[in-house]
């Protein structure tokens, strides 16, 4: 290989890599900030971390949770003025439909006024598979917000989307550079004198 070649193909997958299209990471009204869901609730911001003392004591979470078992969800409060407003926060089973809430309710702390600034949530996650956290604020719940969590299903499928995200971006970064590499050879023959 020329050392032209070499050249163009770096320069084509550093332009790639820098200017890939990555996922962004906020869906659902929250957002990732260094390792912290920041959930949005009508005018209101909360911080969410999620915990699994008793097999991940040493890592927090966003919204995807490895495993099963005892978890702690913790929201702490942005704005001053959510300290003296009710608070309805529900975990319910992800199934598509919320006509029935009591009956896909799994953990459920009513509402309520939360002077410190701070609500958890613990409950024990038997089973994995798609859950959804409802918060709303106001006496008659003016403000709601959902965001979805997931139980002991973040595996192959969710590493490989990151993965492809990466990898495809070079792959074309290198298709594209072999392109114009041998689009510009020519036979000596074709060579005008």
């Amino acid at each position: 290989m020329s050392r032209h070649f070499l050249i163009r193909a770096w320069v084509y997958c550093l332009f790639l890599l820098v200017l890939a299209p990555f996922p962004a990471l906020a869906q659902h009204g929250h957002e990732l900030a260094t390792n912290t869901c920041v959930l949005h609730v009508g005018p209101y911001k909360m911080y969410f971390n999620s915990y699994q003392p008793d097999t991940q004591f040493d890592r927090q979470f966003c919204q995807e949770l490895p495993g099963t078992g005892n978890t702690v969800l913790v929201l702490d409060y942005v704005e001053q003025e959510l300290r003296s407003l009710p608070v309805e926060v529900r975990i319910i089973r992800d199934t598509g439909s919320e006509e029935n809430l009591d009956a896909i309710t799994v953990a459920h702390l009513p509402t309520k006024v939360y002077a410190t600034g701070s609500i958890d949530i613990k409950y024990n996650f038997d089973k994995p598979g798609k859950y959804v956290g409802l918060v709303s604020i106001g006496e008659k719940h003016e403000h709601l917000s959902r965001f979805p969590i997931s139980i002991g299903e973040a595996g192959v499928m969710s590493h490989f989307k990151h993965y492809v995200m990466v990898i495809v971006p070079v792959l074309v970064g290198i298709a594209v550079a072999l392109f114009f590499s041998f689009r510009d050879r020519r036979k000596p023959s074709e060579i005008p004198v």
